[in-house]
């Protein structure tokens, strides 16, 4: 073992044999993930007597001399980068950051850089322990470019692994803000239907007959202008892919702003005033804000709820059209 490598080493008891090894580690360390100490395990860095072992499956037996070197967590390819940010919340174990709409969450081709991943690196370095081995923030969800409001962020394992497997319970509380065209009849109500890949364009989410992921999006009218447009809270039941877009378009009433999915200016001229027709047409991203999010703490298990209030642009849109 070298400086950069943590050492664990234990001695199997008679009452754990027999059981796979990748799982008797989990066991033994839960602040890592199976999948992470599988890695670990197929990369050679555990040994049963002395004997490096490659196989996860292999069964554990009473007597065992396992040792485990977990290498230091290398930084990520990101790079950090000194962007400022709203912060929510902040502890050792997460982060919540109000997201400005025009930012990307994480790198990919076309937007390398100035993403959220890249100003989380910066703004918590030496708090990173490591997600499945690199010094990153664990990204467990994600908001479209031009969508703002509240996003959580792991930054150990365990967090990162309590946070995914809300997620995937759809136990989390996310309720948005949207600005949509016309007034959805009933004022509340649910919208379902499975979203998956248009067949149509492949760039672009949709409401699927067949296939696609199983979602649900409850609603409520807070604010109407005229028969133009709506205030609506959407509260996640599920989360999919673009899920609030798609699906307040599939009942023709698609978001203010939002080109893909039919948010072009629609507007009735004999009902707005000039400075409210100008604010529709110089909108240029969807009327879509992430206002609350709520979660139980990984760590702790206390239950946690954030707001956000609606961002200048947004705010600055409904007041025109409440002048109309």
């Amino acid at each position: 073992m070298n400086d950069t490598q943590a050492l664990h080493t234990w001695t199997v008891e008679t009452p754990q044999a027999g059981a796979r090894l990748d799982r008797w580690l989990t066991e033994h360390l839960p602040d890592q993930s199976r999948s992470r100490l599988k890695a670990l395990i197929e990369d050679g860095c555990v040994t049963i007597g002395g004997q490096v072992t490659l196989d996860a499956s292999r069964k554990v037996r009473a007597g065992d001399q396992i040792a485990l070197a977990i290498p230091e967590a290398v930084a990520a390819q990101p790079q950090a980068e000194s962007i400022p940010l709203v912060v929510v919340y902040e502890d050792a174990d997460l982060i919540v950051v109000d997201k400005p709409a025009g930012m990307v969450v994480h790198p990919a081709p076309g937007s390398h850089s100035a993403t959220l991943v890249n100003a989380l690196l910066h703004h918590c370095a030496g708090s990173l322990s490591g997600i499945g081995g690199e010094k990153r923030p664990g990204i467990v969800h994600r908001l479209d470019k031009d969508t703002s409001g509240l996003i959580v962020a792991a930054k150990t394992d365990i967090a990162h692994r309590g946070l995914a497997t809300q997620f995937a319970a759809h136990t989390i509380t996310r309720a948005y803000k949207a600005l949509c065209w016309g007034v959805p009849m009933p004022r509340s109500g649910s919208i379902a239907g499975n979203i998956g890949r248009s067949t149509h364009d492949r760039k672009k989410m949709a409401v699927l007959k067949r296939g696609g992921r199983e979602a649900l999006t409850n609603y409520k009218v807070e604010r109407v202008f005229g028969t133009v447009a709506a205030l609506v809270e959407c509260r996640l039941a599920t989360g999919r892919t673009h899920q609030i877009r798609v699906h307040m378009a599939s009942i023709g009433h698609s978001l203010v702003g939002d080109a893909t999915y039919g948010g072009r200016a629609r507007l009735k001229k004999h009902e707005l005033s000039q400075a409210a027709e100008a604010a529709l047409r110089n909108f240029h991203r969807q009327a879509l804000h992430a206002w609350q999010l709520g979660f139980s703490h990984p760590a702790t298990g206390e239950r946690l709820l954030f707001g956000s209030n609606i961002p200048n642009d947004f705010n600055d849109l409904l007041n025109s059209l409440g002048e109309m």
